[in-house]
């Protein structure tokens, strides 16, 4: 259970997704992770200057508010549980990105009609 605005949050009523214990910290961690792995990529990466510019200002409303509501409210995208599910990919995807190098020309051109749908 979790207190929001006095009252005592018992299920996030989402099949499978428990109430988180420590919503405060659980995004603080997530939001310094993701920092941290998108600070190893180069600068002129589109993925590292959104995702950075998200991420701060997700987490300062994290650090600025001390009720979850407030934080559900400012941030817009779902419960806090959900929030952290969202870091949590957010988390796994910046890793990937990094791991991959994804921000690299390509080594082989892509076939001319690549992009183009319908494929003719």
């Amino acid at each position: 259970m979790i207190a929001m605005s006095g009252a005592i949050k018992k299920t996030t009523g989402l099949t499978g997704l428990l109430v988180a214990r420590n919503a405060h910290y659980s995004l603080t961690r997530l939001y310094n992770k993701i920092l941290k792995t998108l600070a190893k990529m180069p600068d002129e990466s589109a993925y590292k200057k959104y995702t950075t510019e998200t991420v701060n200002e997700r987490l300062a409303i994290v650090m600025k508010e001390k009720d979850v509501k407030a934080i559900e409210d400012k941030i817009n995208c779902g419960q806090i549980e959900e929030v952290i599910v969202q870091a949590e990919n957010e988390l796994a995807l910046s890793k990937r990105i990094a791991e991959t190098r994804a921000w690299e020309p390509l080594i082989t051109k892509p076939p001319i009609n690549q992009w183009k749908w319908p494929h003719v």
